[in-house]
């Protein structure tokens, strides 16, 4: 029996590889607004970060975040993927 393949990506901040569905994608739209992707199928350039409260701090601290999508990432964007870490 074949083993279904599971998609990993990497984290922006601790540069390391987890399963798609343990990280959260923040993507750029075409019209260079910043969402958060829930369905992780946007349109647009994404990066990924772990769902944890120190990535997320470290992200905005380090501005590893602005780096990956090359734009500015408003406060809004932050405190909605602090929310969604405490889930």
């Amino acid at each position: 029996m074949k083993l279904k393949k599971i998609p990993m990506r990497t984290c922006v901040v601790t540069k390391e590889k987890y399963p798609k569905k343990e990280l959260i994608r923040v993507v750029r739209t075409p019209e260079k607004t910043v969402i958060v992707d829930e369905t992780g199928r946007q349109n647009g350039k994404g990066a990924y970060l772990k769902l944890s409260k120190e990535v997320i701090l470290k992200a905005q601290k380090t501005k590893a975040l602005e780096r990956a999508l090359e734009v500015t990432i408003p406060d809004s964007i932050y405190e909605e993927l602090e929310r969604k870490a405490q889930e």
